[in-house]
């Protein structure tokens, strides 16, 4: 599965997320273009995608989508969010070993659901529309 970066996938993603089963889960990048950090865990993200097709991985550039983390803020680089169809499962700052996701993506759906957290995605994106 390919990772949909936004803003520029933005079209395809909404179409995407509209002809797929509406409890598919996303999993979120909050970065930014002009970090260095991102720029090196985006190819190791972009594979675990292809790991992982049960999920939407979405790049967010957040200095271009501020409206897709609400009221939240981003203090570190990756912050990554969990989500699945109702709920926000983990968001966060996480250290940039693509290991550390891949550990949180096989067990998420034993965790419970957290409290806080940005909009959900799909509605958010789907609304914008």
């Amino acid at each position: 599965m390919p990772v949909f970066t936004l803003p520029d996938h933005i079209d395809p993603l909404r179409k995407y997320l509209a002809d797929s089963s509406t409890d598919t889960s996303l999993v979120a990048c909050f970065c930014a273009a002009w970090c260095d950090t991102c720029r090196d865990y985006a190819p190791a993200f972009a594979q675990l995608a292809d790991k992982f097709p049960q999920y939407v991985f979405i790049w967010v550039d957040i200095e271009e989508n501020p409206e897709l983390l609400g009221d939240e803020d981003v203090e570190n680089f990756p912050t990554l969010l969990v989500q699945t169809a109702t709920e926000n499962r983990f968001f966060g700052p996480m250290l940039p070993h693509i290991g550390h996701l891949e550990k949180l993506l096989a067990t998420i759906n034993r965790m419970p659901a957290i409290n806080g957290g940005p909009p959900m995605l799909r509605q958010t994106l789907m609304a914008q529309a």
